[in-house]
């Protein structure tokens, strides 16, 4: 009696449920990969937003106390500055000095909505040295 050499039915099976489970687990994983980086760009635009408008109170614009808002021309960020006297460093009235200049804080808030469809919202501030007269 001749045997014959092969894969039995269920060794077929196994084998491709096995290849269906690493399959299902790389696809989850390379899924996972690429929203991740897409959301990393998302926060990467938001603080070059976010970087770009913390730089013009002082520099294009006169530093003085008050807010403004904007979006971006695709209308996905949208962003609020806002600049107000700083009572970070404030001497104590007895020592304080007489002097024409003040602590600034200006703070940026970057809002959007990102593809996940949730809003996220990124901050940032600085103090900034400005005449108060």
């Amino acid at each position: 009696m001749r045997t014959e050499r092969g894969f039995t039915l269920i060794e077929v099976v196994i084998a491709f449920l096995l290849l269906a489970m690493v399959l299902t687990t790389g696809f989850e994983l390379f899924t996972a990969g690429l929203r991740r980086a897409v959301d990393l760009e998302e926060r990467s635009q938001a603080l070059a937003i976010a970087r770009s408008q913390l730089v013009l109170p002082g520099v294009e614009k006169e530093l003085k106390e008050g807010s403004s808002s904007g979006q971006t021309g695709d209308g996905k960020y949208r962003w609020v500055l806002t600049v107000a006297r700083s009572k970070e460093g404030e001497a104590d009235a007895a020592y304080a000095l007489a002097t024409p200049y003040g602590l600034y804080r200006i703070e940026v808030v970057v809002t959007w909505r990102g593809v996940d469809e949730r809003d996220h919202t990124m901050s940032l501030a600085t103090l900034e040295l400005g005449s108060i007269l």
